[in-house]
């Protein structure tokens, strides 16, 4: 089939290659003529791993192309896919504006019978509101589908190629069936529910996966004090099937584009009816505090910070992805700043882009090339983002870097095997029993 694909950011660019893969012919359409000049020079603009290549091979075989022109594009599509941003307003709410834009372009260019459908992440009701809107503008028939997305930065490909499910809202018979020839074969569970439940089903999803890490987060914080290690609770409660072991990984709280965006949407859906999310607030208050205790224990071991050289490994929200919305490193880089300490930062894919998001404060950071570069003649490291290259690093050759070896880990990335026979200070997250070099009791129990 034709697919038109409006929008090439994560979502857009990734379901756009994967559908071409599949062997359909896609043309996925950007206003951003550089970011359409390098796809069309064979270049992706966001890391992901295993993209490039397939980008690559569906444009010499000619099913994926790319333009700026939405109108060409969207004449004689049987399916257009809206997938363009829904960025977050001051207030917490999605920004519709791009949707709202990309509708009116679409129903002035469409033709023919096509099944348009909404990829983007929208508040309940929007898909039927851009329906009235295209409807409003055009005689031309379609169709209305919910058709959002679940994929996970770092793994988008095979997330898109072999999903858990897919989620297809729509009360046409005839979208219904040619969006399971489009999926046919890709496995998992094809879910079909009226629109509004289909754009509530991302919402809710988002929203209780970062509950799993609010609550687990929580949970690391108590085991500190009374001298549990979370990631044996976490264990032992991810063999009761009714809670299961995803997301139970205790650290420095979510990040990215999607769960601090669509935790804040759902806040403000349920107060647009009156209805007061008090769980909700409660994770997203949670995850922003939880970042800040790399600084409060480096506090614990040095006391003012002031002066003090820090490395700071990993910008990016999570590995094997360039993306730094939202990330944590980015109030605590600025905390540490604030405190003066020189902060000397690296991460293996993600510096460009947390140079440009940091702004004025960039200037304040010395980046470095490599791990041990940022280690050098530091007092203390700081892992905020588990990258292969940090964990597998030689502790050796990091602790002859440091002026002091103290390493603090902010993904409980090293395990205590990793540190035995070294002198490290090393504090993770929820684990005393594995803190090392600090005197610090965990405080007798009285019944």
């Amino acid at each position: 089939m034709k697919i038109t694909v409006v929008g090439t950011g994560y979502v857009g660019l990734v379901s756009g290659v994967c559908y071409a893969e599949l062997g359909h012919s896609v043309i996925c359409v950007d206003k951003d003529p550089l970011k359409i000049a390098t796809l069309q020079n064979g270049d992706i603009p966001i890391y992901e791993p295993g993209l490039q290549e397939l980008s690559v091979r569906n444009a010499e075989l000619g099913r994926l192309s790319f333009t700026s022109s939405l109108d060409a594009a969207v004449k004689g599509a049987d399916l257009i896919i809206i997938a363009v941003g829904t960025p977050p307003l001051p207030g917490g709410e999605a920004n519709l504006a791009y949707i709202e834009l990309a509708a009116k372009e679409i129903a002035d260019a469409m033709e023919g019978n096509p099944v348009v459908a909404i990829k983007s992440t929208v508040p309940v009701g929007t898909n039927e509101k851009v329906r009235d809107l295209i409807r409003s503008r055009t005689e031309c028939p379609f169709d209305s589908v919910s058709l959002p997305e679940f994929l996970r930065e770092g793994s988008a490909v095979p997330d898109t190629m072999h999903p858990d499910r897919i989620v297809v809202g729509t009360d046409s018979p005839r979208a219904e069936a040619l969006l399971r020839e489009l999926h046919g074969g890709l496995g998992g569970a094809f879910v079909v529910k009226d629109i509004r439940s289909a754009e509530m089903i991302k919402y809710a999803s988002n929203a209780f996966l970062a509950t799993k890490i609010y609550f687990i987060n929580e949970i690391a914080n108590i085991c500190e004090k009374v001298g549990a290690d979370v990631t044996r609770v976490a264990e032992g409660m991810g063999y009761d099937k009714r809670i299961g072991s995803s997301f139970l990984k205790a650290g420095i709280g979510y990040g990215g584009s999607c769960f601090p965006k669509d935790t804040q949407a759902l806040i403000q859906i349920a107060g647009h009816f009156d209805y007061e999310f008090k769980l909700l607030r409660s994770v997203v208050e949670v995850n922003q505090g939880q970042r800040f205790n790399i600084v409060r224990k480096l506090e614990a071991i040095f006391g003012d910070l002031e002066g003090r050289t820090i490395a700071v490994w990993g910008l990016a929200f999570k590995p094997e992805t360039d993306d730094v919305r939202e990330a944590p490193a980015q109030e605590i880089i600025g905390e540490l700043l604030d405190r003066g300490v020189q902060v000397r930062a690296y991460d293996p894919i993600a510096m460009d882009n947390f140079r440009s998001h940091f702004g004025g404060g960039a200037g304040r950071v010395e980046w470095c090339s490599g791990a041990l570069e940022a280690a050098a003649g530091a007092d203390a490291v700081c892992l905020l983002t588990e990258w292969e290259e940090f964990v597998s690093i030689d502790l050796a050759e990091l602790r002859a870097m440091l002026r002091q070896p103290v390493l603090i880990d902010g993904r409980n990335a090293f395990r205590e095997q990793d540190l035995a026979g070294t002198d490290f200070v090393y504090y993770s997250v929820g684990r005393p029993g594995m803190t090392r070099g600090v005197k610090d009791p965990v405080p007798e129990l009285s019944y």
